[in-house]
């Protein structure tokens, strides 16, 4: 499959792995990377620049193929500089930067060939990234997993209204995790997708607790909600005792202060890692109700690409 999301990346199919916080690691890069698509590593969910080096070369020993570093520059203000300079050292072909203001890291990238994508989530923000030399934008919808636009705007609309606002490619990002979502948003103008929440339930992602895994599988599309709207930063959970309680937290006008111990990394990872939901959360998209199985990566992109080609024939019977 050729776009020009495919061309940039040098990847064989216009997929892109989320970052996904403390669970995008070599096995699931490299797996998305070998399987045609372009998996990433998290930079700041690691512990130091140290880290990140050693987890780059883990990927490139598992393989030969094109991969990306997250960088989410809005977890807690940390500072990203030293972590970017070990994806510029190392020779990584692409960046991807979500969260805060992307423009000093972009800035920063000045000079070096890499591919820079940037998260969006209006037709604003796209254009903006485009401004400063994002090479792609990718535009999340309201249905995706984790954080979330503002305004509230569905996937079906965004994407197209991204595509008229920018000349650089766009990728559609939020309710995607089958070929029929592909084939959608290649039909919306988008050149290619990223997927977060369908690549955790997979059998690569080592990370995720089984019981997360579990609650992805078993859950509709109504077994997410939105947590921290009343912060302005609204991100979207699978539902569990430990989201609820934050919902509940906010009903009852609580703030940051009182919220911080319970939206942290910590108490992400007490589920995430864990399997304990009365204490702890994870980010999901609402495609959780698309997903009944944990494949292989391999297998996952075998049944993706199988369902584009049927979807596609069918639309030609219609003619």
């Amino acid at each position: 499959m050729k776009t020009r999301v495919t061309e940039l990346l040098q990847i064989a199919y216009p997929v892109v792995q989320g970052g996904l916080a403390y669970l995008a690691y070599a096995d699931l890069a490299a797996a998305v990377s070998n399987a045609g698509g372009l998996g990433q590593i998290t930079a700041m969910s690691l512990p130091s620049a140290k880290a990140l080096r050693e987890e780059i070369r883990k990927v490139r020993a598992l393989t030969d193929k094109p991969f990306g570093v997250n960088y989410a520059i809005g977890q807690h203000g940390r500072p990203y500089e030293e972590m970017l300079d070990v994806a510029i050292e190392e020779g990584v072909t692409v960046v991807s930067v979500t969260g805060g203001n992307p423009e000093p890291l972009l800035r920063r990238l000045d000079g070096h060939p890499i591919k820079k994508l940037v998260l969006v989530a209006s037709a604003r923000q796209a254009q903006k990234a485009e401004s400063i030399g994002a090479d792609a934008v990718m535009a999340v919808g309201q249905e995706g997993g984790g954080h979330l636009g503002r305004d509230d705007i569905g996937t079906f609309v965004l994407i197209p209204r991204v595509v008229d606002s920018v000349n650089i490619p766009v990728l559609a990002s939020g309710g995607i995790g089958d070929g029929r979502g592909i084939l959608a948003a290649l039909a919306l103008g988008a050149e290619g997708v990223e997927m977060g929440t369908r690549f955790i339930a997979t059998k690569e992602c080592v990370h995720a607790h089984s019981a997360y895994k579990e609650a992805l599988v078993t859950g509709t599309e109504h077994d997410t909600a939105v947590i921290k709207r009343t912060l302005g930063a609204p991100a979207r959970v699978v539902r569990t005792p430990g989201s609820d309680h934050i919902l509940q937290l906010e009903k009852e006008g609580a703030g940051y202060e009182q919220l911080k111990s319970f939206i942290s990394g910590e108490s992400n990872c007490t589920f995430i890692y864990e399997g304990n939901s009365q204490r702890g959360f994870g980010w999901a998209g609402q495609v959780i109700g698309l997903i009944d199985d944990v494949p292989s990566v391999q297998q996952l992109f075998d049944r993706m690409f199988g369902d584009v080609n049927k979807s596609l024939d069918r639309l030609r019977s219609f003619s």
